[in-house]
């Protein structure tokens, strides 16, 4: 008989999306500690890291950005405080509702969002070293399909069995 245990060693080791969480998570705190050793670094942790995808330099309502998030705007307030003071975001009245706020990556922001992109590519570039440049590249359009067909698939977007 298989314990509870072992069953669930079993599925996570057959599920391609918990390697992808499990990949994301790794490559998110080793360049986080990464940043952390650049002298200056602001002290960024993965609750702001997590915001990152949902921003740009037009800017989102405070108010969505936490809808996306699943959390409320009091849960993420401190964590856009913070990327602002560090000169990350900006904060801005909203021109089509002057009682919303909105968010957006500052022009300041974008060299550290670059410098961040650079540590990801050394992580990259490391795994390619170590697995092949075509196994790599292999890897990169499997996982642009994958995000094609999330990004594109709003039935799984909604928690609905897309083949139902």
């Amino acid at each position: 008989m298989t314990s509870p245990d072992q069953a669930l060693a079993h599925a996570t080791a057959a599920s391609v999306g918990q390697k992808l969480l499990k990949a994301a998570r790794l490559l998110d705190e080793r360049a986080l500690a990464r940043l952390a050793a650049i002298p200056g670094a602001p002290p960024v942790r993965p609750a702001h890291t997590r915001l990152f995808p949902h921003l740009d330099f037009e800017g989102v309502r405070v108010t969505e950005l936490a809808e996306r998030l699943g959390v409320t705007k009091q849960a993420i307030s401190p964590l856009i405080a913070e990327l602002q003071s560090w000169g990350i975001v900006d904060v801005d009245v909203d021109p089509d509702d002057r009682r919303a706020r909105r968010v957006r990556f500052a022009p300041d922001g974008l060299r550290g969002l670059l410098a961040g992109l650079a540590v990801l590519g050394a992580f990259e570039a490391a795994v390619a070293r170590r697995v092949g440049a075509e196994k790599m590249a292999i890897f990169a359009e499997v996982l642009d399909a994958w995000l094609g067909a999330l990004e594109g698939d709003d039935a799984a977007s909604a928690g609905r069995d897309p083949d139902a």
